[in-house]
This record gives structure tokens, sequence and C-alpha cells, in this order.
């Protein structure tokens, strides 16, 4: 890593008020229109420190952009505002340990070859971010700065591989706020985010995840995927948010399926979304004469808190997230904002329900009460069973919710509280001064601090969550067959985590010159047979003048710079155009056609084979009985005899840490051993692919 000179002293308003804001930054000013091979360049040149000219490890240059988070403080009672650090390292992929992109493998474009650079733009943990280069001793465990050659306190002195290590650490860390990879050719992965719930003090993943997509647009990025493994409140954010939502969180910044797992399409995942989603609350609610639940209790007591009817699946889960959104951007307490937004309209229920009507069921109420003797509480449930006959189960609800405060008539009034690890309400008499007009919205308020807290919201969150969308724990309900296609509906929402965004699909670019010639370069090479390895098309910016010598002068530099294997590549003729003289003008030749492909050949003998695919040397074979063709991260197991690879699950092998078994290939109908199994489908090293360190957080 290069380090750019002494640590950063702590920086003051006056300094960070020259700063770019990270919550704006970068914008269309910043903008360099062209492709990203040339934009991240023009980009860092223009914003970050630039490293000194020697390096330990020249192949993994490290350059710096500091920001400012608006005018929040740092949460230290400093007044001055928080500051965050970009690092963008640059990686030559060549000479590093990692040759190969398992994030490519996974989402579809395993047949790219291998780019030269990759660039991964991280944003440290809190407190990590300006002068955060601290190793640790291997002697001794002190923080050094990566500058010590030496420790003070054990005198041992670091070498190469020491601090190379340590780089590598950093790349692997799971704390960093952002970390983002993109290759040469534009193609890139989110591989982290982890905003409040992941650590962070001032900045929220929605605040992360703008300056993604803005950095992204900026520099010209044409692909990008993530692997939605995030977690909200406990829970996978990708089958919670779908549901609310119908898309994951990462839909707000346009991310689409992009590859399902177990040969999942994106017709099945919107399908398997809306199933879901859409099932009516009432097939939890109707068991006959069973005792009712305490899923039945929570159902019934959210739906008497809305002041919309709640249907189904999404509208319960997108009531409870909205009012934990809620409660906590509110600052009050739970029932304060939930009764804020729902603004209960008594003439309303007068159209369904009298007065009459309300006050029996009241005094009935009053009646149970009074017959609890000292100071027991009347659960909710308990309440509302003792009082079913006095009117609909949608008038015991309404009287429910709105019992806290009444007055009885011997003067005693009801008080209500949250029950800490229950799903409802408790009431009871005491004496107390009644509420003066408890009919008004404004008088109901103040008297509501025993309402469901955000702590209670979250843990009913979960309780639900676990009974009507966790697959392994989702409780049985009548009839079965809606129970198997909701358990199938979010299994298949489960497996479906690769999304992705396409910043700038194969389209020409708005450049400043409107002169200049644009074109999608495809290269054609003459002893390469394998369909597989053709790699995506380039754009190529030419002056107007420009001829033919020059565009394939130009494509051939433009391939060798982007990829390793075409670093002796020379483009030979224009496919279509043979014969055409070198000092044709390219306006004059192609016209309106933006596509053009080269032919040419590699000089000498080419030992750059081993770069042909992201995917390596090995050649796998994956014929699933799923029906997934290719390897989509998901743990698989090769067949003894025949060599083909298919996932443990469809053979039925759910644990692959127990005593080897037998399974049966779904292809040949052999008998295998499950001791043939990884995590993915092998690499050239014949090691399990591991995605540990592409999973993201956002939070």
């Amino acid at each position: 890593m290069v380090v750019n000179g002494r640590p950063m002293k702590r920086l003051k308003r006056r300094v960070t008020a020259d700063l770019n804001d990270f919550l704006t930054f970068p914008n269309a000013d910043n903008a360099v229109s062209g492709p990203f091979r040339t934009t991240v360049k023009a980009f860092l040149s223009k914003h970050a420190l630039l490293p000194p000219p020697s390096s330990l490890f020249p192949h993994l240059l490290t350059w710096q952009i500091v920001l400012r988070v608006g005018d929040l403080t740092n949460g230290d009672g400093d007044s001055s505002p928080s500051v965050v650090c970009l690092d963008v390292i640059e990686e030559d992929v060549a000479r590093c340990r990692s040759v190969y992109c398992d994030q490519c493998r996974v989402v579809g474009w395993s047949s790219n070859p291998v780019c030269a650079k990759r660039f991964h733009f991280v944003v440290k943990a809190d407190g990590n971010s300006i002068g955060g280069y601290n190793k640790s001793c291997p002697g001794c465990g002190e923080a050094l700065h990566l500058s010590e050659s030496r420790c003070k306190s054990c005198n041992h002195v670091m070498t190469t591989e020491d601090v190379e290590d340590w780089m590598y650490h950093q790349l692997e860390d799971t704390s960093h706020l952002l970390h983002g990879v993109i290759h040469a050719n534009g193609y890139g992965h989110l591989l982290r985010v982890n905003g409040r719930e992941g650590g962070s003090r001032v900045l929220s993943g929605s605040n992360i995840m703008n300056f993604w997509d803005r950095l992204c647009k900026v520099l010209g990025a044409r692909k990008i995927s993530v692997m939605d493994v995030s977690k909200k409140y406990g829970l996978e954010l990708r089958l919670l948010h779908a549901i609310t939502k119908g898309h994951p969180w990462y839909g707000e910044w346009g991310y689409q399926f992009g590859a399902g797992s177990f040969g999942l399409t994106q017709d099945s995942y919107k399908q398997a979304v809306e199933n879901l989603s859409s099932l009516p609350l009432t097939i939890f609610l109707s068991q006959g004469r069973k005792p009712r639940t305490r899923l039945q209790d929570l159902i019934s007591f959210y739906q008497s808190l809305s002041e919309r009817e709640l249907v189904n699946i999404r509208d319960l889960f997108l009531f409870l997230t909205s009012s934990i959104r809620d409660t906590r951007k509110s600052g009050l307490g739970a029932n304060d904002a939930t009764f804020k937004k729902r603004k209960i309209c008594d003439s309303k229920v007068l159209c369904a329900w009298t007065s009459s009507d309300i006050l029996r069921v009241e005094e009935a109420m009053f009646r149970v009460l009074r017959a609890v003797s000292g100071s027991n509480w009347v659960s909710w449930r308990a309440l509302r069973g003792a009082v079913c006959k006095a009117g609909s189960p949608e008038l015991l609800d309404y009287c429910l919710k709105e019992l806290h405060g009444k007055q009885a008539a011997d003067g005693m009034v009801v008080n209500a509280r949250s029950v800490s690890g229950s799903a409802s309400m408790e009431y009871k008499l005491e004496r107390g001064n009644p509420m003066v007009n408890v009919n008004t919205n404004e008088n109901r308020l103040p008297c509501s601090p025993n309402f469901p807290s955000e702590e209670h919201l979250r843990r009913d969150l979960k309780y639900l969550y676990e009974c009507m969308l966790n697959p392994q724990t989702m409780s049985n309900y009548v009839p079965l067959t809606r129970r198997k296609v909701a358990v199938n509906s979010a299994t298949t929402v489960l497996d479906c985590k690769q999304f992705m965004k396409e910043y700038q699909p194969e389209r020409f670019l708005p450049i400043p010159k409107s002169d200049a010639i644009q074109v999608l370069c495809e290269v054609d090479i003459m002893e390469q047979s394998d369909a597989h390895s053709r790699n995506p098309p380039e754009l190529l910016i030419l002056p107007s003048d420009a001829t033919i010598s020059d565009l394939k002068a130009q494509a051939s530099r433009t391939f060798q710079d982007v990829y390793l294997m075409f670093r002796r590549f020379q483009a030979d003729e224009l496919v279509g155009y043979g014969g055409v003289k070198e000092s044709t003008q390219v306006k004059l030749l192609l016209g309106s056609a933006e596509f053009v492909t080269v032919r040419g050949k590699f000089l000498g003998k080419n030992g750059l084979s081993r770069y042909r695919m992201e995917r390596g040397l090995e050649r796998w074979t994956v014929d699933c009985y799923c029906g997934a063709k290719d390897d989509d991260g998901e743990r698989m197991l090769a067949c003894d005899v025949c060599g083909v690879w298919q996932h443990t699950r469809c053979a039925g092998i759910p644990d692959l840490d127990a005593v080897p078994a037998r399974f049966i290939c779904l292809r040949c109908r052999c008998v295998s051993h499950t001791a043939n199994a990884s995590d993915s489908c092998k690499d050239e090293s014949g090691a399990g692919v591991g995605l540990g360190k592409s999973l993201a957080h956002a939070v």
C-alpha cells in the first residue's frame, strides 16, 4: 500500500468547510464523460491525493479523498463536522494474490476476460478513516502506523510480507462502511454496506448507497451487481423489503433481479413476491373453535391500531415497519407517533356503530375490570374474550384501543400498559382524574404513553416474521395448500440474492465534442474458437477525421489496456469491410453504424491464456435437477463418475458436516459420495470458491 505522507492531523471546521460533502459529492459538475477506464483516472487525478513515485507495493496503489459529512458533529462533543475518507485501491491484477473474481463467476459474468485493473472503493469504519493506516505488530500486537518499519515496544522489524498481509486483510475487513470494486471494463460489485446498525455513528445505509450510486454514475460504471444478504432488525431484509415494497432494499436505487440460485428466473421471483405478500390475514385468523393463539392476537391487535384496513401480509408488515420508522423519527412514544399518523375520526366509527353500541361494550368491560380484585391486571386477550358476546369483533377491537383513560360510572379510570415480552396490552381500574373530553384527538395523545414502544414493535415484528415469512418456522394454518404456496414463495425470495443495476448498457455517451465518433468495438480472435469467452464490447471515442488505421490502433491499445489476455493483441482487419484502404475515414465508411468488429491475433507466443475468463481454466459442467446450468454460489457436489456438479439441496443432502453419505447422480444415475463437495464449483486449483468476503450488509 502507498502511504501518502504523514498521518493527517485532526481536521478543524475551517479546514472541513473546504472539503466536498459526502452527502452530495460527486455530482454532475464532477462528471467526465467517457468509459470507466478513462474517467476513473481523470477523477482520481482531480480529487484524490496522488501517491508518491515510489512504493513498497506498486501493484496496490492507494488514493485518498477526504470528505466531510454535512454539518453533523463527530459525536464526541466536538463542534467540527464529521470527516470520512474514501480510499481507492488500484489493484494490478496480474501481480495480486487473487486473479479471478468470485463475484463475476456467480452473477453470470464468468466468461468475461480477466481485467488488468481492479479499483476498490472503501470507506472505513468510523474513527479509522483519517490517518487510519495502522497495523498490529506481529510481535506484541501494538498498533503501528504503516510507515513505521520497527515497533518501538518490542523492537520487531516489520517485513514486506507483514505489510502485504495487512493490506489484503484490509480488503477483506467486514467492518467497512462501504466496499465496492469495479473492474477496468466497467463491470463491478457492491461488496459491503454498513450503516448505523453496522456501526456507523453518522452515516445511514441510505446515505452510503446514495454516495455509491452517484459515484458509479460519475465514473461511467456499466453494470454493478450486489449479493443481497442484508439484515434489518436481525431479519433477512431481502425478504422483508420485498414483501412490503415489492423489490429488494437495493431496488430503491434501481437494482433489479440479476441471477437466481437453483435455476430461478425473474418471473418466478416476481410471482413468489406477489404470492406471499398477497396472502390474506384471514387464513391466519380462521381457526374454527380452536383456542386463539399469540399470532392471532397480534394480528388483531395491529389491525385495531391501524387507521386503514390491514387485509394481507403486505399491509401488516408495512404498518409495522413504518410504525417503527415513524416512532424513531418523531422522538415520541410509539403511541404518540402511531396516533398522530392515524388521526382516527369518531364520526366514521359512528357510521358503523351507534353510541349505544359502544357504551354497551364499554360497560361490559368495566364490569369485568371491577370483578378483578386488588392490583391485578387484565390482559387484552382475556378482556376481549370475556366480552366477546357484547358486540362484533371489530367493535370489540375499537373499544379496546379507546379504553385507556375512560371513566367508569363510579369514578374509576381505566389504566393501560404494554407488557414487556408480551404481544398485547393489559388493563385495570384505578382511582384518578378522568380525561377532559376524551373524544378529541388532542387530549387523547398525552394519555397514551403505555402503547407499544419501538422495542415492543421490533419484538412483535420479529415474531410475526418467524410465523408468517420464515419458511423454516412458518406456522401451520389451513388450508394446507396455502401453506405450501407460502413456504415455496418465501424460499424462492430468499434464494434470489444476486441483483444488478445497468448504469451504462451498451450505448453512447454525451461528450463535449459533438463531432467526435463513438463506436462500440468487439474483438474476434482468429485462433479462438471458444464461444464462452467473448468479451464485452468497448466504447471507442475517435476524432471526426479518424481513419480505419486509427480505429484499429485505438482498438488494439484499448483492449491491451483493459484485459490481461490482450497484452499482445493486434487488430488486423475490420470485419465486413475487407479490401477497404487504411486511409478511409471511419465516418464515411460506417455512417450511422454503432457496432464494429475487429479481427486480430496475438503477437508472438501468447502465454496469457490463463486470463481468458474470470471463471479460470476449469471447464466445469453444472446440470442440476432445479435447472441450474452454471455456478450460482450455492453449495454443490460433483458426481464421482461423470463429474457433473449439482446442488446438495437438490440431491437431498442438507448436512455435509455429518458422516459422508451417498447420493444418486441425477444425470448418470450413478452412486457417488458427498466428499466431493464445495461451497461452489471448484477453480483450477481444485479449491472451492468461498464467497464470504462478497457478502453485503445493508443496514
